[in-house]
């Protein structure tokens, strides 16, 4: 089920972030991603806190990522990383080559 939910959410043209709301680091990242202007629908950003499913979601992003924690920040259905890859990213402009290169930015 698990699976089915976060691959569910992936898509290759759009930023997709699972995140805790009470996590400090997950707050950061949502900030540093909505400073960008999306094309309505091309940014989703997934709170798993009040879920179900929550610790199964976070089993299967370590299957597929090497990583349990949040925020776990893809680009397409690509994993970037968490806070500590997005914070480099932006600062370099890396950040907006790979959202335009999807075409996720208006």
């Amino acid at each position: 089920m698990a699976q089915n939910f976060v691959q569910g959410k992936l898509s290759a043209s759009k930023v997709t972030m699972f995140e805790k709301s009470s996590c400090p680091f997950c707050v950061r990242a949502k900030g540093i991603l909505k400073k960008y202007k999306f094309k309505e629908g091309n940014l989703e950003i997934i709170d798993i806190t009040n879920l179900d499913i929550m610790s199964s979601v976070q089993d299967y992003l370590l299957k597929i990522t090497g990583e349990r924690t949040v925020p776990r920040i893809f680009i397409g259905e690509k994993c970037i990383g968490g806070c500590s890859d997005l914070v480099p990213l932006d600062g370099s402009g890396e950040l907006e080559k790979m959202l335009a290169s999807i075409g996720a930015l208006l």
